[in-house]
Order: structure tokens, then C-alpha cells, then sequence
């Protein structure tokens, strides 16, 4: 599993960070979130798709 976040939706709620913090980073600056590159982990998957549930603008999806 691979996820991105859309840089142009994410308004940097932190939400993901807060479900997944081993997966998503944010921005010093205004919170914007992106997510680590590369295969999540097995045992972040269950945590990065209730981020991706979570996500009040829709700007996770699963690749």
C-alpha cells in the first residue's frame, strides 16, 4: 500500500498526523501534511486508512 496526500486539498488539519504520525509529516509552516514515500508498513495500514477516513478535505487516497 502506498498513499499520497493532494497538496492542493489538504488544508493541514493534522488529522492524519495525529491517526498515523510514522506516516505522515507536516509542514513547520502551515501543517500541510505529506506522507512518507515508498510501501507503508503492514503494521500502519489499518492506522493510514482511518486517516484516510478521517481526512475532513478527502486529500489521502490509496494508491
Amino acid at each position: 500500500m502506498k498513499v499520497r496526500v493532494d497538496p492542493d486539498l489538504c488544508q493541514g488539519h493534522t488529522l492524519c498526523w495525529m491517526t498515523a504520525p510514522d506516516v505522515f509529516i507536516l509542514d513547520e509552516v502551515d501543517g500541510h501534511a505529506t506522507a512518507i514515500e515508498g510501501e507503508i508498513p503492514s503494521d500502519e495500514v489499518d492506522r493510514v486508512r482511518d486517516a484516510i477516513r478521517s481526512c475532513p478535505e478527502r486529500a489521502i487516497s490509496e494508491l
